[in-house]
């Protein structure tokens, strides 16, 4: 096996498989209805039904460069990708939930998406301009794309809190990288983490209450895959934080939104060593 995909329960502190496969796949995002994941593989999309059905490929048209950086719209009408396919670098688009054309979202690039606004109407992205790691926000219509950090570091991975009034990511502008938030304006940045691991991926829950982050040794740059990390579980203002499990992995194993719509479970990718 090279990848299983596994389902977290907050409350009961138990964790199941999924689905196993001998294919590397990456980044879950529980449907808003909760009865599939959706998964990136091989530069396709793959829904896995969570009633034991079979994997099944999505339609993205000219999009077969995908990456992990994908999720779907809150009212459940859209997906949102990050595909070079027709650029040579990451650039993000839409498309119908059941498949479809994709439409341009960013004319720059490279542009890395990672959350959508509660309300469906923004979506929040890494991009690179100049060689600068930086958070940005662009209507889902597209449009000119709002930047709110300024090259302090290198800052990656942007989501929004369920109500709307945080986007959290982290960022690298005080050494090792750490969780911030910001508001969607602009105003009010935040230092939310501050230990000695390398964090990354804040996921806040839909319930507004936590916020699930995916930690490596403080040795690591980057955020590689096939290493030992942990995922790490916290207030919303960075208290109380505590690792919930250790597990092999890193890359592609929570990348994107991943909690389920009550927020009681998330999913996850664990990685098996690669054999030569």
């Amino acid at each position: 096996m090279r990848s299983s995909v596994e389902i977290y329960n907050v409350r009961t502190g138990r964790a199941r498989e999924v689905w196993q496969t001998d294919k590397l796949v990456e980044a879950p995002n529980f449907s808003p209805d909760g009865c599939y994941l959706l998964l990136n593989g091989d530069g396709l999309l793959w829904r896995l039904p969570l009633d034991g059905g079979e994997v099944v490929k999505v339609d993205t048209g000219f999009a077969v460069n995908c990456n992990n950086d994908h999720g779907i719209s809150p009212d459940g009408t859209e997906i949102v990708i990050s595909d070079k396919t027709e650029f040579g670098k990451s650039t993000i688009y839409v498309l119908p939930i059941e498949g479809g054309t994709p439409r341009l979202v960013t004319e720059n690039q490279p542009s890395y998406w990672h959350g959508w606004s509660p309300d469906g109407c923004q979506l929040a992205y890494c991009g690179i301009r100049n060689d600068l790691f930086d958070i940005y926000t662009i209507s889902v219509d597209g449009g000119a794309e709002t930047r709110l950090t300024h090259g302090e570091g290198r800052n990656d991975g942007p989501d929004y809190s369920a109500d709307g009034q945080w986007i959290y990511f982290n960022s690298s502008r005080t050494g090792l990288m750490q969780i911030w938030r910001i508001h969607p304006d602009g105003s009010g940045l935040e230092q939310v983490t501050s230990d000695n691991q390398g964090n990354w991926f804040a996921h806040p829950s839909p319930s507004n209450d936590k916020v699930l982050i995916l930690s490596y040794d403080p040795s690591v740059f980057d955020h590689p895959r096939d290493l030992d990390v942990r995922l790490r579980l916290m207030d919303m203002d960075g208290g109380n934080l505590k690792t919930l499990f250790e597990l092999f992995g890193g890359q592609g194993t929570i990348n994107v939104p991943c909690w389920s719509p009550d927020g009681e479970e998330f999913a996850y990718v664990r990685y098996f060593p690669v054999r030569s």
